[in-house]
């Protein structure tokens, strides 16, 4: 039995920069959905059937649960693309890390000093570099959202309240005094954001490798019926993660598409 470092190993090098086994597996799920729009793509017809059927089915499914967090069907049809994408690659990715072999099948190399093996595949969210990426992402284009829909003045003033300042000085010594709380009140939204990032980015990490920790254990203690309870706990633990993650994402989307005044009410709703 060989518990999985927490590093994602290197099964080869381009030039100096190494190609993990977390990043082939997230090459598998980019791969699967590239080939799943393009047969779509090419069988749309008018009264959807097959693949079509189960496609549409489940983008109007989350195009209403989307809705539903948004309160409006425009920024649901705008956030829907970003959403779906992040939440199926996440789930798909996920999933296909439970496949037998990822894990097991490998080759014999140096890894630490000693001779070990080295996984082929290897669920892509156990790399922190990628749950990292994605937990950039998603928080840097929530800001990109809020400057073009509610325009630079009003997104930067959730943060930093310079205009309150400035418009408080011809209203008395208690006015300036609160409008320098919310001015630090808002440099305290800047470290929030940098807290989003790890947040998202370890809660993912965190479960999907405890996961593959887990099920190592219970396949090097005994390799038939005990580790199966265990693998449809990870199914739910893998599609719980992909729907946290989106969903968190979309709510940051929602809070940083609405006016200061509108913020408050929406983080209590979400």
């Amino acid at each position: 039995m060989i518990i999985p470092p927490a590093a994602a190993e290197p099964i080869f090098h381009v030039g100096a920069f190494p190609i993990t086994n977390a990043m082939v597996n997230g090459w598998i799920a980019l791969a699967f959905f590239v080939v799943v729009a393009f047969v779509v793509s090419k069988k749309k017809s008018l009264v959807p059937h097959g693949i079509q059927n189960i496609t549409e089915a489940i983008v109007e499914f989350m195009l209403v649960e989307i809705q539903k967090v948004t309160g409006d069907a425009p920024r649901a049809r705008k956030f829907f693309p970003i959403i779906a994408t992040i939440f199926l690659f996440i789930l798909f990715s996920n999933w296909i890390g439970l496949l037998p072999g990822t894990g097991s099948i490998g080759v014999w190399g140096e890894m630490h000093g000693k001779i070990e093996l080295i996984p082929l595949l290897r669920p892509a969210a156990s790399d922190l570099n990628l749950t990292l990426g994605i937990a950039l992402f998603a928080v840097i284009t929530s800001h990109v959202i809020g400057l073009r829909t509610i325009g630079v003045t009003n997104h930067v003033s959730k943060f930093v309240n310079v205009r309150g300042v400035l418009k408080s000085y011809n209203k008395g010594i208690l006015a300036i005094f609160v409008a320098l709380i919310e001015f630090a009140v808002g440099l305290l939204e800047i470290i929030s954001e940098i807290a989003k990032v790890l947040s998202l980015s370890l809660r993912l990490f965190g479960n999907i490798f405890a996961g593959e920790v887990l099920l190592t254990v219970m396949l090097g203690i005994f390799s038939y019926i005990l580790p199966i309870p265990f693998m449809f706990l990870e199914i739910l633990v893998g599609a719980i993660q992909a729907t946290v993650f989106a969903m968190l994402t979309l709510a940051y989307f929602t809070v940083a598409t609405e006016a200061h005044g509108e913020e408050a009410h929406a983080k209590e709703s979400h």
